[in-house]
């Protein structure tokens, strides 16, 4: 079975959804009565499920990191700095490039070119 869903536990739900959908480009979908909020993609791929935090859960802790593949890292990286995202350096890979940041509760984010490489 495929990988469908990822949950992000978040501090302020409203705040997580506006982020990825302004930088990543995810639709909010949001069901009366239901506490998770869903973001999908117009393109396909995983749908994140944003769910409330409990307060014992520290902002950041969990060792997950979310991989978004895009072919220009570093433009990608430019326009989304003048939106407001900063993205530390450029890192080289094998044939790919890759940066990395953070969502507003502290998960980790990279963009990278990898799905792109020359599998020659």
């Amino acid at each position: 079975m495929p990988l469908n869903r990822i949950t992000l536990y978040t501090r302020d739900i409203e705040e997580s959804a506006r982020f990825y959908a302004a930088h990543f480009g995810f639709e909010v979908f949001r069901e009366e009565g239901d506490r998770i909020v869903e973001l999908v993609h117009p393109e396909g791929g995983a749908i994140l499920m944003l769910h409330p935090a409990a307060k014992s859960q520290k902002k950041g802790q969990a060792l997950v990191k979310l991989g978004f593949d895009i072919e220009d890292v570093a433009g990608f990286c430019a326009e989304r700095a003048e939106a407001g995202l900063a993205f530390g350096p450029l890192h080289k890979g094998d044939g790919y490039v890759f940066a990395n940041a953070k969502d507003p509760d502290g998960n980790s984010i990279s963009v990278t070119s990898r799905f792109f490489r020359s599998r020659v």
